[in-house]
Order: C-alpha cells, then sequence, then structure tokens
C-alpha cells in the first residue's frame, strides 16, 4: 500500500530495529501501551507478542482498517480507534495507558509529543518513539544552545529525555529523506506541569523572540528582570521553573 505524504507515513521494515524497541520498551503483563500510527501493524504485533495487558492504537488511515481489523480480531488485547492523534480525545482511553510506543508521523512530532505529555498525572510517564533526528535533537538540547526550545524545556522540568539509537533511512519504506533516531522520554516530576497554560505561556512568550532578552519577551506577563540579558535559550529548567513559580502566586 502506498504511504501518504499527507500522514507523513513511513512504514518500519527492519526486524532488527523493530526487536530494538520492544527490548527498550521493556514491556510486561502489567503494561498498558499506547501506538500512534500502527500502519500495517508490524509494531503493533510484536506489542502484542509482549503479552502486556492491553494495547490501544490511534490511526487516521482508514486504508489500514481490514488489516488492523483483523489483528483486532484475534487479540482481544488490542483496541482500535481512528482518527486524527493530535486530536484525539485520549482521557476516554480505558484503561489507561502507562506507556507509549510509536512510529510517529514525522509531521505531527511536536503537538503530538505535548499533548501527550499532559496525561503524566494520568499514569502516562513512559514514552518510546521513532522520529525525526532534528526534532530529537531540541528535545534534548542543553541550556545556551540556539537547539533549544519549550517542549525540550518541558520534558527537562518533567523529566529527561535521551536518543537511545540513530537508525538507518534504508529501515523504513518509502525511504525518508530525513535522519531517525529511537528517543526515550521519562516523566519524574511535575506531573501536571504540561497541562498548565500558564507555565506554556512564559515558555511560549520567552521564546516568540529569540534575539530579544527573556525580560523583554516577558514583559507585562511575566517578572524576569533578574536574569538581564539572558535570553530564553540560555536558561536551566530550575531557572524556568523559578519564574514560574515566583509570579503564578501573585
Amino acid at each position: 500500500m502506498r504511504a501518504l505524504k499527507r500522514y507523513g507515513q513511513n512504514f518500519l521494515v527492519d526486524k532488527n530495529i523493530l526487536s530494538a524497541i520492544i527490548r527498550r520498551a521493556d514491556l510486561t503483563c502489567d503494561d498498558t501501551v499506547l501506538e500512534i500510527g500502527p500502519g500495517h501493524g508490524v509494531l503493533t504485533r510484536a506489542i502484542l507478542d509482549e503479552g502486556v495487558k492491553c494495547l490501544h492504537c490511534v490511526e487516521i488511515d482508514e486504508r489500514m482498517r481490514p488489516e488492523l481489523e483483523s489483528l483486532a480480531d484475534g487479540n482481544n488485547s488490542l483496541t482500535l480507534h481512528w482518527g486524527d492523534a493530535v486530536k484525539f480525545d485520549y482521557e476516554s482511553l480505558s484503561p489507561f495507558p502507562n506507556k507509549v510506543v510509536a512510529n510517529i508521523p514525522y509531521n505531527i512530532t511536536t503537538p503530538l509529543i505535548a499533548e501527550l505529555l499532559k496525561f503524566a498525572d494520568r499514569g502516562l510517564t513512559y514514552h518510546l518513539y521513532m522520529m525525526q533526528k532534528e526534532a530529537a535533537m531540541r528535545l534534548i538540547a542543553p541550556p545556551d544552545t540556539r537547539e533549544r526550545y519549550p517542549l525540550g524545556v518541558t520534558i527537562e522540568a518533567m523529566g529527561h529525555a535521551k536518543i537511545v539509537r540513530s537508525v538507518s533511512r534504508s529501515c523504513f519504506r518509502p525511504v525518508p529523506n530525513v535522519d531517525s533516531v529511537l528517543a526515550e522520554i521519562v516523566c519524574e516530576r511535575n506531573f501536571e506541569i504540561a497541562r498548565d497554560d500558564y507555565w506554556s505561556g512564559i515558555l511560549h512568550r520567552g521564546f516568540s523572540h529569540r534575539r530579544k532578552t527573556l525580560a523583554n519577551n516577558l514583559k507585562n506577563f511575566a517578572d524576569a528582570f533578574c536574569y538581564g540579558e539572558k535570553r530564553a535559550e540560555d536558561l536551566t529548567f530550575t531557572e524556568w521553573t523559578e519564574i514560574y513559580s515566583g509570579n503564578r502566586v501573585k
């Protein structure tokens, strides 16, 4: 079946990478897993083979329905959901997932991860994604680098992210024109911060004009004058949480 560009489809075909994903996810019979964009069900089958308690799959491409429904008919642990993963009502999932394992469409990487982080307080604390290398580098970018951006700061405030391994372009069909990596996010603290509009507002205003100082970008929104001439990408997550906490109570 031909991949559709509008869905950002690049189907994983390499069995060695598939095995690496499953090993890293460390799935058990107690896990409820969320998979985004199962496509032909290659990763789906591998997850089910681990004997997980439940697997929720969210797929937008109706062409995949016969293949995925056939797979679901043979396994009571699999529940299929049809729709746009960025707009999907994750609150409705039952049982609620504690892990997300997915080869995500690269064109929705940032909004999708930002949305799923909101459910850390529901127990969704482990994320394992096949994703574009450039996007992953932004997630792990340290302070004082141009690659640093709001979602990476939020992840750092909540836990940590790391690149597990690089993945060759030849592992996909069609072959993508970007490099890929397997990236892991683990949420360990501040589980509710991704849901906080004030936190998001501070970050997005802070990063809105990168050439301006943080104090100028946050003018009339939050007090950041103590950081003088620093810019948004210069701050550690601790400094961001200090700005957030200091202004949140006002």
